[in-house]
Protein backbone atom coordinates (compact mmCIF):
# COMPACT_ATOMS: atom_id res chain seq x y z
CA UNK A 1 0.00 0.00 0.00
CA UNK A 2 1.42 3.34 -1.13
CA UNK A 3 1.41 6.08 1.96
CA UNK A 4 1.46 9.68 0.66
CA UNK A 5 5.09 11.71 1.36
CA UNK A 6 4.08 13.20 4.74
CA UNK A 7 6.62 15.47 6.89
CA UNK A 8 6.47 16.50 10.25
CA UNK A 9 5.96 19.92 11.23
CA UNK A 10 8.74 21.69 12.68
CA UNK A 11 9.46 24.66 15.30
CA UNK A 12 12.62 26.42 15.61
CA UNK A 13 13.25 28.49 18.50
CA UNK A 14 16.52 27.26 19.48
CA UNK A 15 19.75 29.15 17.62
CA UNK A 16 18.49 32.61 17.42
CA UNK A 17 20.77 33.98 20.18
CA UNK A 18 24.39 33.81 19.10
CA UNK A 19 24.97 36.67 21.20
CA UNK A 20 23.38 34.99 24.32
CA UNK A 21 25.30 31.76 23.72
CA UNK A 22 28.66 33.27 23.73
CA UNK A 23 28.05 35.47 26.28
CA UNK A 24 26.90 31.78 28.54
CA UNK A 25 30.03 30.22 27.62
CA UNK A 26 32.73 32.78 28.26
CA UNK A 27 30.61 33.87 31.68
CA UNK A 28 30.82 30.03 32.27
CA UNK A 29 34.76 29.54 31.74
CA UNK A 30 35.61 32.31 33.36
CA UNK A 31 33.91 31.41 36.80
CA UNK A 32 35.92 29.90 39.31
CA UNK A 33 35.63 26.88 39.10
CA UNK A 34 35.00 27.09 35.14
CA UNK A 35 32.06 25.04 33.97
CA UNK A 36 30.00 24.60 30.62
CA UNK A 37 26.86 23.31 30.96
CA UNK A 38 25.40 19.86 29.48
CA UNK A 39 23.45 21.18 27.06
CA UNK A 40 26.24 22.02 24.71
CA UNK A 41 27.14 18.12 24.74
CA UNK A 42 24.88 18.24 22.10
CA UNK A 43 25.82 18.98 18.67
CA UNK A 44 25.26 16.63 15.96
CA UNK A 45 28.43 14.56 17.06
CA UNK A 46 27.98 14.78 20.71
CA UNK A 47 24.08 13.41 19.54
CA UNK A 48 25.76 10.39 18.15
CA UNK A 49 28.26 9.72 20.73
CA UNK A 50 25.61 9.71 23.44
CA UNK A 51 24.04 7.27 21.61
CA UNK A 52 26.99 4.89 20.96
CA UNK A 53 27.34 5.66 25.09
CA UNK A 54 23.38 4.00 25.37
CA UNK A 55 25.01 0.76 23.71
CA UNK A 56 28.13 0.16 25.79
CA UNK A 57 27.35 -2.78 29.16
CA UNK A 58 28.47 -0.32 31.60
CA UNK A 59 26.15 2.20 30.72
CA UNK A 60 22.88 0.62 32.38
CA UNK A 61 20.42 3.77 32.49
CA UNK A 62 19.32 3.46 29.27
CA UNK A 63 18.32 -0.66 28.45
CA UNK A 64 17.30 -0.90 32.62
CA UNK A 65 15.25 2.07 31.76
CA UNK A 66 13.82 0.38 28.19
CA UNK A 67 13.28 -3.08 30.14
CA UNK A 68 11.45 -1.34 32.83
CA UNK A 69 9.06 0.63 29.82
CA UNK A 70 8.87 -3.40 28.56
CA UNK A 71 7.68 -5.13 31.71
CA UNK A 72 5.25 -2.37 32.84
CA UNK A 73 4.26 -0.52 29.36
CA UNK A 74 0.64 -2.11 29.75
CA UNK A 75 0.51 -0.81 33.46
CA UNK A 76 1.73 2.62 32.61
CA UNK A 77 -1.39 2.46 29.66
CA UNK A 78 -3.45 2.15 32.62
CA UNK A 79 -2.35 5.81 33.99
CA UNK A 80 -1.34 7.68 30.65
CA UNK A 81 -5.10 8.19 28.92
CA UNK A 82 -4.54 7.38 25.40
CA UNK A 83 -5.49 10.02 22.49
CA UNK A 84 -3.11 12.08 24.90
CA UNK A 85 -0.83 14.60 23.62
CA UNK A 86 2.73 13.00 23.73
CA UNK A 87 5.38 15.56 24.49
CA UNK A 88 8.77 14.10 24.75
CA UNK A 89 11.88 16.39 26.40
CA UNK A 90 15.38 15.97 25.21
CA UNK A 91 13.89 13.75 22.74
CA UNK A 92 17.33 12.87 20.30
CA UNK A 93 16.21 10.01 18.14
CA UNK A 94 12.80 9.53 19.68
CA UNK A 95 13.80 6.12 19.77
CA UNK A 96 12.18 6.11 23.53
CA UNK A 97 8.77 7.48 22.47
CA UNK A 98 8.71 5.24 19.48
CA UNK A 99 8.94 2.27 21.37
CA UNK A 100 5.47 3.67 23.51
CA UNK A 101 3.34 4.39 20.89
CA UNK A 102 1.70 1.01 20.28
CA UNK A 103 1.23 0.94 24.39
CA UNK A 104 0.16 4.57 25.17
CA UNK A 105 -1.71 5.41 21.55
CA UNK A 106 -1.12 8.98 21.34
CA UNK A 107 -3.18 11.11 19.47
CA UNK A 108 0.12 13.53 17.83
CA UNK A 109 3.30 13.47 19.34
CA UNK A 110 5.33 16.62 20.25
CA UNK A 111 9.48 16.19 20.20
CA UNK A 112 11.64 18.90 21.87
CA UNK A 113 15.41 19.08 21.76
CA UNK A 114 18.07 21.94 21.65
CA UNK A 115 19.91 20.11 18.97
CA UNK A 116 17.85 21.13 16.19
CA UNK A 117 19.59 19.20 12.73
CA UNK A 118 19.61 16.08 14.73
CA UNK A 119 16.15 15.71 15.80
CA UNK A 120 14.77 17.20 12.19
CA UNK A 121 16.72 14.29 10.52
CA UNK A 122 15.48 11.76 13.10
CA UNK A 123 12.26 12.64 12.44
CA UNK A 124 11.97 12.79 8.62
CA UNK A 125 11.82 8.84 8.49
CA UNK A 126 9.93 8.69 11.83
CA UNK A 127 6.90 10.26 10.13
CA UNK A 128 7.27 8.28 7.17
CA UNK A 129 6.79 5.01 9.55
CA UNK A 130 3.74 6.46 11.07
CA UNK A 131 1.91 8.72 8.62
CA UNK A 132 -1.39 8.23 10.60
CA UNK A 133 0.44 10.52 13.57
CA UNK A 134 0.69 14.01 13.28
CA UNK A 135 4.58 15.02 14.65
CA UNK A 136 5.62 18.01 15.78
CA UNK A 137 9.54 18.90 16.16
CA UNK A 138 10.40 22.10 18.20
CA UNK A 139 13.82 22.95 18.69
CA UNK A 140 14.06 24.87 21.55
CA UNK A 141 16.02 25.31 24.80
CA UNK A 142 13.77 24.14 27.22
CA UNK A 143 16.53 24.32 30.32
CA UNK A 144 15.81 27.76 30.26
CA UNK A 145 12.72 27.86 29.83
CA UNK A 146 9.63 24.76 29.30
CA UNK A 147 6.26 26.01 27.88
CA UNK A 148 4.74 25.16 24.37
CA UNK A 149 5.32 28.95 22.41
CA UNK A 150 2.43 29.96 20.23
CA UNK A 151 2.86 28.31 17.13
CA UNK A 152 2.86 24.76 18.79
CA UNK A 153 -0.48 25.59 20.35
CA UNK A 154 -1.69 26.72 17.37
CA UNK A 155 -0.50 23.09 15.50
CA UNK A 156 -2.41 21.42 18.50
CA UNK A 157 -5.23 23.54 17.62
CA UNK A 158 -5.26 22.43 13.88
CA UNK A 159 -4.73 19.20 14.92
CA UNK A 160 -8.08 19.03 16.98
CA UNK A 161 -6.18 18.34 20.08
CA UNK A 162 -5.95 21.44 22.22
CA UNK A 163 -8.22 19.50 25.01
CA UNK A 164 -6.69 16.39 25.03
CA UNK A 165 -5.09 15.80 27.99
CA UNK A 166 -1.18 16.08 27.47
CA UNK A 167 1.77 13.34 29.20
CA UNK A 168 4.89 15.06 29.60
CA UNK A 169 7.36 12.39 28.76
CA UNK A 170 11.09 12.91 30.24
CA UNK A 171 13.45 9.46 29.88
CA UNK A 172 16.80 9.12 30.31
CA UNK A 173 17.41 10.82 33.92
CA UNK A 174 18.28 13.46 32.00
CA UNK A 175 16.42 15.42 35.36
CA UNK A 176 19.78 14.53 36.80
CA UNK A 177 21.24 16.73 34.86
CA UNK A 178 20.28 19.74 37.37
CA UNK A 179 20.09 20.24 41.08
CA UNK A 180 16.84 19.71 43.27
CA UNK A 181 16.22 23.93 42.88
CA UNK A 182 17.05 23.54 39.01
CA UNK A 183 14.34 20.15 38.68
CA UNK A 184 12.25 21.61 40.64
CA UNK A 185 11.45 24.59 38.78
CA UNK A 186 11.81 22.46 35.82
CA UNK A 187 9.34 20.40 37.27
CA UNK A 188 7.08 23.18 38.15
CA UNK A 189 6.70 24.03 34.11
CA UNK A 190 5.83 20.37 33.11
CA UNK A 191 3.04 20.53 35.42
CA UNK A 192 2.25 24.31 34.20
CA UNK A 193 2.62 22.15 30.48
CA UNK A 194 0.14 19.37 31.40
CA UNK A 195 -2.11 21.38 33.63
CA UNK A 196 -2.88 23.46 30.10
CA UNK A 197 -4.04 20.51 28.53
CA UNK A 198 -7.42 18.73 29.54
CA UNK A 199 -7.75 16.44 32.40
CA UNK A 200 -6.06 13.16 32.92
CA UNK A 201 -2.51 14.52 31.81
CA UNK A 202 0.68 14.02 34.11
CA UNK A 203 4.24 13.35 33.60
CA UNK A 204 5.96 10.25 32.76
CA UNK A 205 9.81 10.39 33.86
CA UNK A 206 12.97 8.14 33.71
CA UNK A 207 14.74 8.88 36.98
CA UNK A 208 18.27 7.11 38.60
CA UNK A 209 18.69 5.56 41.89
CA UNK A 210 21.70 6.31 44.00
CA UNK A 211 23.18 2.19 43.67
CA UNK A 212 27.13 1.35 44.57
CA UNK A 213 29.60 4.03 43.27
CA UNK A 214 31.60 1.13 41.35
CA UNK A 215 28.56 0.74 39.24
CA UNK A 216 28.12 4.15 39.12
CA UNK A 217 31.43 5.32 38.36
CA UNK A 218 32.06 2.81 35.52
CA UNK A 219 28.57 4.02 33.50
CA UNK A 220 30.07 7.52 33.28
CA UNK A 221 34.47 6.72 32.57
CA UNK A 222 34.08 3.53 30.12
CA UNK A 223 37.45 1.53 28.94
CA UNK A 224 36.29 2.62 25.75
CA UNK A 225 36.63 6.03 26.27
CA UNK A 226 33.23 6.50 24.32
CA UNK A 227 32.40 8.56 27.74
CA UNK A 228 35.58 10.48 27.07
CA UNK A 229 34.85 11.37 23.81
CA UNK A 230 31.37 12.58 24.30
CA UNK A 231 33.20 14.84 26.93
CA UNK A 232 36.20 16.32 24.88
CA UNK A 233 33.69 16.85 21.91
CA UNK A 234 32.01 19.89 23.85
CA UNK A 235 35.24 21.44 23.65
CA UNK A 236 35.01 21.38 20.07
CA UNK A 237 31.37 22.68 19.85
CA UNK A 238 32.74 25.62 22.40
CA UNK A 239 35.24 26.22 19.87
CA UNK A 240 32.80 26.96 17.18
CA UNK A 241 30.39 28.27 19.07
CA UNK A 242 32.79 31.04 20.81
CA UNK A 243 35.35 30.36 18.54
CA UNK A 244 38.13 29.04 22.04
CA UNK A 245 40.92 27.25 20.73
CA UNK A 246 40.66 24.36 22.80
CA UNK A 247 42.86 21.13 21.59
CA UNK A 248 40.98 18.68 23.31
CA UNK A 249 43.92 15.88 23.58
CA UNK A 250 45.28 18.38 26.20
CA UNK A 251 42.15 17.56 28.31
CA UNK A 252 41.22 14.51 30.23
CA UNK A 253 38.06 13.22 31.20
CA UNK A 254 37.58 12.77 34.72
CA UNK A 255 34.23 11.47 36.41
CA UNK A 256 33.38 10.19 39.88
CA UNK A 257 30.40 10.06 42.68
CA UNK A 258 30.29 12.78 45.06
CA UNK A 259 28.27 11.23 47.71
CA UNK A 260 27.71 13.83 49.99
CA UNK A 261 26.09 15.70 47.25
CA UNK A 262 24.58 12.40 45.70
CA UNK A 263 25.49 13.48 42.05
CA UNK A 264 27.83 12.15 39.23
CA UNK A 265 29.67 14.78 38.26
CA UNK A 266 32.09 15.09 35.10
CA UNK A 267 34.92 17.61 34.40
CA UNK A 268 37.56 18.11 32.18
CA UNK A 269 41.30 18.29 33.39
CA UNK A 270 43.90 20.66 31.73
CA UNK A 271 46.87 18.31 30.54
CA UNK A 272 49.39 21.25 31.73
CA UNK A 273 49.20 24.40 31.64
CA UNK A 274 47.67 26.34 28.58
CA UNK A 275 46.00 29.41 27.82
CA UNK A 276 42.27 28.61 25.92
CA UNK A 277 41.94 32.08 23.80
CA UNK A 278 38.65 33.34 22.29
CA UNK A 279 37.32 36.98 20.74
CA UNK A 280 37.25 38.84 23.60
CA UNK A 281 38.82 37.24 26.36
CA UNK A 282 41.02 34.16 27.47
CA UNK A 283 41.30 31.92 30.44
CA UNK A 284 44.90 30.58 31.95
CA UNK A 285 44.13 26.97 32.85
CA UNK A 286 47.06 25.44 35.31
CA UNK A 287 48.34 21.56 35.08
CA UNK A 288 45.78 19.62 36.63
CA UNK A 289 42.88 22.35 37.03
CA UNK A 290 39.38 21.22 35.62
CA UNK A 291 36.17 22.58 33.59
CA UNK A 292 32.98 21.03 35.10
CA UNK A 293 30.66 19.78 32.20
CA UNK A 294 28.02 17.85 33.63
CA UNK A 295 26.08 17.12 36.86
CA UNK A 296 23.97 13.85 37.30
CA UNK A 297 22.11 13.46 40.15
CA UNK A 298 20.83 9.94 41.53
CA UNK A 299 17.63 9.91 43.77
CA UNK A 300 16.20 7.96 46.53
CA UNK A 301 12.39 7.25 45.22
CA UNK A 302 11.05 8.75 48.28
CA UNK A 303 12.83 11.64 48.05
CA UNK A 304 11.74 12.16 44.15
CA UNK A 305 8.40 11.45 45.22
CA UNK A 306 8.09 14.08 47.62
CA UNK A 307 9.60 16.38 44.99
CA UNK A 308 6.85 15.82 42.45
CA UNK A 309 4.69 16.66 45.33
CA UNK A 310 6.17 19.67 45.75
CA UNK A 311 6.17 21.03 42.16
CA UNK A 312 2.56 20.43 42.47
CA UNK A 313 1.56 16.78 40.94
CA UNK A 314 -0.22 14.37 42.82
CA UNK A 315 0.28 11.09 44.84
CA UNK A 316 3.38 9.44 42.16
CA UNK A 317 3.12 5.99 41.31
CA UNK A 318 6.47 4.35 39.83
CA UNK A 319 7.96 1.32 38.57
CA UNK A 320 11.49 -0.40 39.08
CA UNK A 321 13.67 -3.13 38.10
CA UNK A 322 14.24 -6.00 39.76
CA UNK A 323 17.72 -4.37 41.07
CA UNK A 324 16.27 -1.33 41.97
CA UNK A 325 18.41 0.64 39.66
CA UNK A 326 16.14 2.90 37.90
CA UNK A 327 12.37 4.31 38.85
CA UNK A 328 10.11 5.14 35.85
CA UNK A 329 7.19 7.70 37.82
CA UNK A 330 4.27 8.56 37.00
CA UNK A 331 2.74 11.74 38.19
CA UNK A 332 -0.84 13.34 37.32
CA UNK A 333 -1.81 16.84 36.93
Amino acid sequence: MHHPSVAPSFVQLHQTNHAAVRAELAAGLQAQPAHVAPKFFYDALGSRLFDAITELAEYYPTRTEAAIFETHGAAMAQQVPPGAVLMELGAGSCAKAVRLFPVLHPAVYVAVDISVGYLRGAMGPLQQRHTGLPMLGLGMDFSAELALPPAATDWLAAQGVTSAPRCVFYPGSSIGNFNRAEALALLRQAHAVCADGGPGGGLLIGVDRVKPKAILESAYDDPLGVTAAFNRNLLLHTNVLLGTDFAPARWRHVAFFNEAESRIEMHLQSDGAQIVRWPGGERTFADGERVHTENSYKWQPEDFDALLGEAGFGASSHWTDEKGWFSVFWAPV
